[in-house]
């Protein structure tokens, strides 16, 4: 498996790309930036948000079992799956038993942590993403590069020549509103047929034993609505203890992801209308491991609301796909090694540890925080690459010693001042993609020690 920065490199092959898609999620940034300091309860609603996350994980047990009763008294089926296999198992078993072949599907991280897709497919049965932006990178073959925009790594021209190979659209027509409607038409086509409708969950509420669903193409209504029989996949820590909760969260959600005052659609499903089955699927999947790691259990607090993903710097410069994993970005980078750390080792270490991410989080996760102390697990397990430990060690060499500090930082200056070319070669890391910085005219500790008596 390649690795972060094998990845990063294949990205940033196409500078203007790059660029663009900076700035587009510094944009989406800016805009989650004038939403928040529009409400002057903003710091106490993350706050809030915190703490009844902080309440709902640690009490886990009692609330999941008031809202598996509640949801079978209002009529729903409640499945428990250990693990993804297990997810996957049980969708294909009601989807056989029902002799289901046309499926429709609204966006859901779960179901691609899961893979459920390939999983189905393997079998012989098609899911149809109706996410405008989850259809398009479907139709590419690809996963989605963002958890809230999974189509932000795609310009318009690319959205046109994949519809016009699929949907046989007009070839070279990049105008948006074409592009939709024909998208549109053809979505319609699937809601209408469609005989089981598979959901994802943003919040369930153990009061009431129903499910929160947040879209804003209300895809996930449309799919619910004609299908006879919904499948909603939820992770067990999307719970939250009561109704009254949800109005803190649904404050926080839009605003941060995509700077809106609320989502389009928060659609609320308790009970299965009559001629309808409604099937709620519990799972685990490594969140219980994570529960138990005291300093990495405030990651289960995530509401996917991707704010770190468009705020931080290295995944706005190196995209999605870099980060080899269903969730990229900061959350991803420290959800990720919690499920294997040995194939997601780089992950922790793909970040300037500015705490920007921890800044936008509406919940209040310590993610930089985290980061490093993923650094410090990843490095006791060794999982570390040989040159990584080998500098590290180095440097703490280096570092141990001040007058050897001093005298390799004089070298340096030197070096950089008369012999530029033996720093910026290719055969540096840093220089690629970077600028080098023009060397100081003196270090810092002679600045100080000639103006500390001023």
């Amino acid at each position: 498996m390649k690795d972060h920065a094998t990845l990063a490199k294949e990205f940033i092959k196409d500078s203007p790309r790059t660029d663009w898609h900076d700035e587009t999620l510094w944009f989406v940034r800016h805009k989650r930036d004038k939403a928040a300091h529009s409400l002057p309860e903003w710091e106490q609603l993350r706050e809030w948000a915190s703490q009844i996350k902080n309440h709902a994980l640690s009490n886990l047990d009692s609330y999941l079992e008031e809202f598996e009763k509640k949801a079978l008294e209002n009529g729903a089926v409640v499945h428990w799956a250990a693990d993804a296999e297990e997810h996957n198992q049980i969708i294909h078993k009601i989807i056989k038993e029902n002799g289901i072949s046309r499926i429709v599907k609204s966006k859901s991280m779960l179901t691609e942590e899961c893979h459920l897709n390939h999983y189905l497919e393997a079998k012989g049965i098609e899911v149809v993403d109706t996410d405008l932006g989850e259809r398009i990178v479907q139709f590419r073959k690809e996963p989605p590069s963002h958890i809230v925009l999974p189509a932000i790594h795609l310009k318009k021209m690319d959205v046109s020549e994949t519809f016009h190979e699929h949907l046989h659209t007009e070839k070279g027509n990049n105008d948006p509103k074409y592009l939709t409607h024909a998208a549109r038409l053809h979505l319609r086509e699937k809601f209408i047929a469609a005989e089981l409708a598979i959901t994802g969950v943003n919040f369930a509420v153990a009061e009431t034993g129903g499910v929160v669903v947040c879209t804003n193409e209300g895809n996930a209504d449309m799919g619910t609505h004609a299908a006879k029989i919904h499948i909603a996949s939820m992770g067990f820590e999307k719970l939250i203890p009561k109704a009254e909760h949800l109005a803190v969260f649904l404050r926080l959600l839009a605003r941060s992801a995509t700077g809106q005052p609320i989502t389009t659609y928060s659609s609320h499903f308790h009970k299965p209308k009559p001629g309808q089955q409604l099937h709620i699927v519990i799972v685990d999947n490594g969140r219980s491991r994570i529960l138990g790691k005291p300093d990495f259990k405030n990651s289960l607090k995530c509401i996917r609301c991707a704010a770190c993903f468009n705020t931080c710097p290295v995944y706005r410069r190196s995209g999605g796909y870099s980060y080899h994993a269903s969730v990229a970005g900061p959350i991803g980078s420290i959800l990720n090694p919690n499920f294997d750390s040995k194939a997601f080792a780089d992950l922790p270490f793909a970040s300037s540890l500015c705490g920007s991410c921890s800044n936008v989080c509406p919940v209040k996760i310590d993610i930089h925080d985290q980061l490093w102390k993923w650094r410090q697990e990843i490095t006791r397990q060794g999982h570390v690459a040989v040159a990584k430990k080998v500098g590290l060690k180095g440097m703490a060499f280096v570092l141990a010693r001040p007058g050897l500090y001093r005298f390799g930082g004089k070298m340096l200056r030197w070096v950089l001042k008369t012999m530029p070319f033996m720093i910026n070669n290719r055969l540096n890391p840093w220089y690629k993609q970077r600028e080098m910085p023009s060397p100081p005219k003196q270090s810092f500790r002679d600045w100080y020690l000639k103006n500390q008596k001023r």
